[in-house]
């Protein structure tokens, strides 16, 4: 019996040492920190590596993660500046910076950063009216950013970015802005086609002064010109006539000239008075000038028979024909 206690006893010395051996090595992976107590006090922060803790008397209270982190923020209702309720989700990114304060600052900092973002968010999106909601998201997320990294100093962690993820309203405001928007493109089509016709009528008003500015321009152009022929004709005519009376002049004043012109004249006259006794069925004529006749009649058909009697009949003082 004795050696079998002595087996039993060496085996249980055996394995309290190997328990001691493997509760006194730690080895932290890469990119996590643990905190050491003992007896309950804070000593130390471990890094990533080979550690030794001394066991009952040291224990790992926390082990940290300091990568940065993803948090999820849930839906939360807010009201905007122009009492309409949205429905808005995040995205909070942030990492522990100082494991100690992670650990003694506050009982949770992940719940403590998605409540203050969410307070955060109401806060903002209640400054802001709905029609800027979109718009000024980079806005919101940098106050977001910035009053949860004040707030959360003293708790060890740095909070790096926050982004919207969604905006949603409410049925009855989807529907409202759908018909605001209806309306808005109505009125702008309804704006393009008056502009539209309002640049037609211009243009066929402008097109048709130039038309009739051309049309003016034209007339006065064609009756410029008319005048300017008529002018040069009557000069040319003039300037024919002046040079003819002046040859008749010249030729006049040389020998037998004056005979020649009483000729023309008297050529001209019997020529006249022939056309009018062909288009008079009855004349009266004074005595010369129906001897006178009798004479043409006779020229005319180049008889001498009816010379004679209308000489004759011309012997009286005047005669009815």
């Amino acid at each position: 019996m004795d050696i079998v206690a002595l087996y039993v006893i060496t085996f249980a010395v055996v394995l309290l040492f190997f328990l001691v051996f493997f509760k006194l090595i730690r080895i932290v992976p890469e990119q996590e920190a643990w905190v050491v107590e003992q007896f309950g006090k804070y000593k130390r922060t471990l890094g990533p590596g080979f550690h030794l803790v001394i066991p009952v008397v040291q224990i790992i209270a926390y082990k940290h993660i300091v990568k940065e982190e993803v948090l999820d923020v849930a839906p939360q209702v807010c009201i905007t500046q122009d009492n309409v309720q949205v429905s808005v989700d995040g995205i909070l990114y942030l990492r522990v910076e100082d494991p100690e304060r992670a650990s003694y600052g506050i009982e949770d900092y992940r719940f403590a950063t998605a409540q203050l973002a969410q307070t955060t968010m109401r806060s903002e999106i209640g400054k802001i009216g709905l029609d800027n909601t979109f718009s000024e998201r980079d806005r919101i997320n940098d106050a977001v950013v910035k009053a949860i990294d004040e707030a959360s100093e003293p708790w060890g962690i740095k909070v790096t970015r926050y982004e919207i993820r969604d905006i949603t309203p409410t049925d009855t405001v989807l529907e409202a802005m759908e018909q605001q928007v209806r309306a808005e493109r109505e009125r702008r089509a309804e704006i393009l086609k008056s502009e539209g016709e309002k640049e037609a009528r211009i243009n066929v008003s402008q097109g048709e002064r130039e038309e009739a500015i051309n049309l003016s321009k034209g007339e006065k152009a064609k009756r410029i010109n008319e005048s300017d022929g008529k002018a040069e004709a009557i000069t040319v005519v003039a300037q024919a006539t002046a040079d003819g009376v002046g040859d008749v002049a010249r030729a006049i004043s040389k020998p037998h000239g004056q005979e020649a012109v009483t000729l023309q004249i008297a050529e001209q006259f019997v020529g006249r008075l022939g056309q009018i006794m062909d288009s008079a069925r009855t004349s009266v004529l004074p005595y010369d000038l129906a001897g006178l006749r009798s004479i043409v009649e006779a020229v005319r058909t180049g008889g001498t028979a009816g010379s004679d009697q209308n000489q004759s009949d011309a012997g009286s003082r005047g005669g009815t024909v």
